[in-house]
């Protein structure tokens, strides 16, 4: 008889992070994760094309509360209070997944290979977060900025949450993090002193030494 359940595909998938977690995404195979959930691997082909889709099942779909919120956010909001709508929506998903989406991260941050398509699928969000801060208005560089401090903070602040999800929602780790980036963006010029000379402000023309013409 066909070894049919329901919930085949929620089954494979916490099948799937209980393996990932014991053994490591490289040392898991498709069929050790069927045979944890009691399922054959042709039922995990019917929900996922390979392993990795258990982690990144969804695409860019899931990036969508992100990219929606900063096109919908407040016409007088700027670029990077538009990115900041966006980075709670996405982070208000992941908290309520919780623990599941925290797992999630966790596999992806151990594996090189893993961590490399998220890098790729960072970049990816990036650039439709700029195409949306663009059509409100916002011209190059600035849309560009604004995207990629939003995906930077974004990544600081999902370091601290998987760490301890229970300390702290994610939202309140992304508010953070983006209190923190606004200040080092608003510090002015600071006094550089080079080597055996006077401080300089950045920008200050250099003088030669003594003597020289």
């Amino acid at each position: 008889m066909p070894r049919w359940k329901p919930d085949a595909r929620a089954r494979l998938q916490e099948a799937a992070l209980a393996l990932f977690d014991e053994w490591g995404f490289d040392h898991t195979s498709v069929e050790e994760i069927a045979d944890r959930a009691g399922l054959t691997k042709r039922t995990f082909f019917r929900h996922f094309s390979d392993k990795r889709e258990v982690l990144f099942g969804g695409g860019d779909k899931a990036d969508e509360p992100f990219v929606t919120s900063v096109r919908a956010a407040p016409a007088a909001a700027g670029a990077l209070d538009a990115v900041s709508y966006g980075l709670n929506a996405l982070a208000a998903r992941f908290d309520e997944e919780g623990e599941q989406a925290a797992r999630r991260f966790r596999i992806v941050r151990a594996s090189p290979q893993l961590w490399e398509r998220q890098l790729i699928k960072f970049a990816s969000l990036a650039e439709a977060v700029a195409r949306a801060l663009r059509g409100r208005g916002v011209g190059d560089p600035a849309a560009i900025l604004a995207a990629e401090s939003g995906i930077t903070t974004l990544r600081v602040a999902s370091d601290r949450w998987v760490a301890d999800t229970k300390t702290k929602p994610l939202r309140q780790l992304v508010a953070e993090a983006l209190v923190e980036l606004r200040a080092v963006a608003s510090e002015g010029p600071r006094a550089t002193e080079p080597r055996g000379g006077m401080p300089t402000s950045p920008g200050a023309p250099t003088t030669g030494r003594s003597g020289d013409c």
